[in-house]
């Protein structure tokens, strides 16, 4: 297992919420990352996108995304991609796990498992 576990999100997501409660039930030590109280650097979510891709970490399912403009949704590439989401955090797709084997988005109980333990 890593030494240093971070899991980034916002407290009142279920997702995040379900892969909290998961970890603590394993008992694998994190450090929470709240995007409201701390936002992200653009080195962090650099990395992330180019680790993970950024369409993969871009929640299109969220009502942030519904409420940006058309304009903001059109032709996006990465640097949009990453502008738009330190802009509204809530872009982000959650959990981000930084630390065990591999950078991971969303949760997954099987990933999870592979991964931090």
């Amino acid at each position: 297992m890593a030494d240093s576990i971070t899991l980034y999100g916002i407290p009142n997501c279920d997702t995040v919420k379900k892969a909290r409660k998961w970890l603590d039930a394993q008992s694998v030590s994190y450090d929470f990352h709240d995007y409201k109280k701390k936002g992200i650097d653009t080195p962090t979510l650099t990395g992330f996108c180019q680790t993970l891709g950024w369409e993969a970490l871009v929640n299109r399912r969220g009502t942030t995304w519904r409420k940006l403009s058309d304009a903001d949704k059109e032709n996006l590439d990465e640097a949009k991609a990453i502008r738009l989401m330190l802009e509204n955090t809530s872009l982000i797709k959650r959990p981000v796990v930084q630390g065990g084997k591999e950078l991971m988005v969303g949760f997954d109980e099987t990933n999870y498992s592979k991964n931090l333990l």
